[in-house]
């Protein structure tokens, strides 16, 4: 892998990793379980576990209500929160991090924002928008291109945008292999696209996206961009703001943090020009029975009682990558997918997903065995002590366009060891032979 960091991390520090999580380190089932689903969630350090904990026993309170010194700390373990993860993204500024449940709750920030902002053009009802959002009214014809390789969080609000406002939505054509290419998206992109919404990182294929070039591409025609960033904030060094991508989104439960936490990162200009989506307390400035009044970005996005603990984990879970480095994470995770892939493709009768290339894909790999439904792979595998993902993982319009209904995706972390990866290659094996789909080498 170009640029491996000199001081890799080996098997000795993967063990010393291990032990910082209880799941691997205490529970009963460390140590039969090879857990090879970090895609769908990652596991906790103690270290997130804790932070969380100790606000929630010595310093839970409603932040930025009231004027209390318990009120005051709260708000300052929250906002501390927030540097961090502004930091660990390269964002210029922590104003530029919202607060959501989810990935695909922040996906939805932006996809209802933009509908406030068409229906205060079409009504004319400023009340409905907030100062330049304008910029985001769609009109009968402008176009909101995606792929075919979506996760349904970063299609459906899409499709209910373009229903809403009588825009077109496009897409981009999956390949053979599951893949869409930097060609495809010029020849998708038109004059009339106005928003282009693409994943980082597929959750089906690992395929990592050329967002840098696509971005360029966008702002060739004057498309807005939203990037699903849930398979690579976890895996890559990531910076936003070179990246220079409009809008980002990610889960917190993918990067070792919490459940019920997500973050909407955006452009400080167009943060300020979205309208929110909820609306209620906190967010306001003034407030009349005939009106409101928002409060800039981000508090103008956050309204109502936030996820406080769970954004102080997921402070947490920076911090820990931090010290880990993303850099040497990525080296470490690109070994593992290399010999991940390199038995995949070794073993006749399996069908991988994707890129062949293991320097093309981040941190996955899904397979459809022949003559096998994932669905009994994964209760043959489950029954190994080899822990996956089975079904279409929310991405049926690709499997449906691979000409499959569900794959099987082993999925790894820092913490994954090279005898996991066997394990589950082994299983594999192992199932083929059980259900009598086994091929001759």
């Amino acid at each position: 892998m170009d640029g491996m960091p000199e001081n890799a991390i080996d098997q000795s520090e993967v063990s010393q990793l291990r032990a910082a999580f209880p799941y691997f380190a205490g529970l009963p089932q460390s140590g039969a379980v090879a857990y090879l689903d970090a895609a769908a969630t990652s596991q906790r350090p103690a270290s997130v576990l804790d932070a969380e904990r100790a606000f929630l026993e010595r310093a839970n309170a409603a932040v930025h209500r009231g004027t209390s010194q318990a009120v005051g700390s709260a708000t300052e373990q929250f906002e501390r929160a927030r540097a961090l993860v502004a930091d660990f993204l390269g964002a210029p500024s922590s104003d530029q991090i919202v607060w959501a449940e989810n990935a695909t709750d922040a996906l939805n920030l932006v996809a209802l924002g933009i509908a406030e902002a068409t229906a205060a053009v079409r009504t004319g009802d400023a009340s409905l928008g907030v100062d330049g959002s304008e910029r985001f009214a769609l009109e009968a014809g402008d176009e909101i291109l995606i792929t075919e390789a979506e996760h349904h969080a970063n299609l459906i609000p899409w499709q209910r945008l373009a229903a809403k406002t009588g825009a077109t939505l496009r897409w981009i054509p999956a390949r053979e292999d599951g893949t869409w290419t930097l060609d495809d998206a010029r020849q998708a992109l038109t004059p009339r696209t106005r928003i282009f919404a693409f994943a980082h990182v597929s959750n089906v294929t690992g395929m990592l996206a050329p967002v840098a070039d696509l971005v360029a591409l966008a702002r060739e025609v004057g498309a807005i961009t939203v990037l699903d960033a849930c398979q690579s904030v976890p895996h890559l060094p990531v910076d936003f703001a070179e990246l220079g991508v409009d809008f980002a989104a990610f889960s917190g439960h993918k990067m070792l943090g919490p459940n019920g936490i997500g973050v909407l990162y955006g452009r400080a200009e167009l943060l300020s020009a979205l309208p929110p989506a909820r609306t209620g307390g906190s967010a306001i400035t003034r407030v009349t029975m005939e009106r409101a009044e928002f409060m800039p970005p981000p508090m103008r996005f956050e309204a109502g009682t936030q996820p406080v603990s769970q954004a102080v984990g997921l402070g947490a879970a920076t911090e820990f990558l931090t010290a880990v480095g993303m850099q040497r994470t990525a080296a470490r995770e690109h070994e593992l997918v290399e010999r991940l892939i390199a038995g995949i493709t070794s073993t006749p009768g399996l069908r991988l997903l994707g890129p062949a290339d293991p320097a093309e894909r981040v941190a996955l790999a899904s397979v459809v065995v022949e003559g096998v439904h994932a669905h009994d792979v994964g209760q043959f595998l489950d029954e190994q002590g080899v822990l996956v993902r089975v079904g279409h993982h929310c991405a049926q319009p690709l499997h449906r366009a691979l000409g499959i209904t569900s794959s099987t995706r082993a999925s790894v972390h820092v913490t994954t060891t090279e005898d996991e990866v066997d394990r589950f290659v082994d299983a594999v094996r192992g199932a083929q032979r059980y259900f009598g789909a086994e091929v001759a080498r």
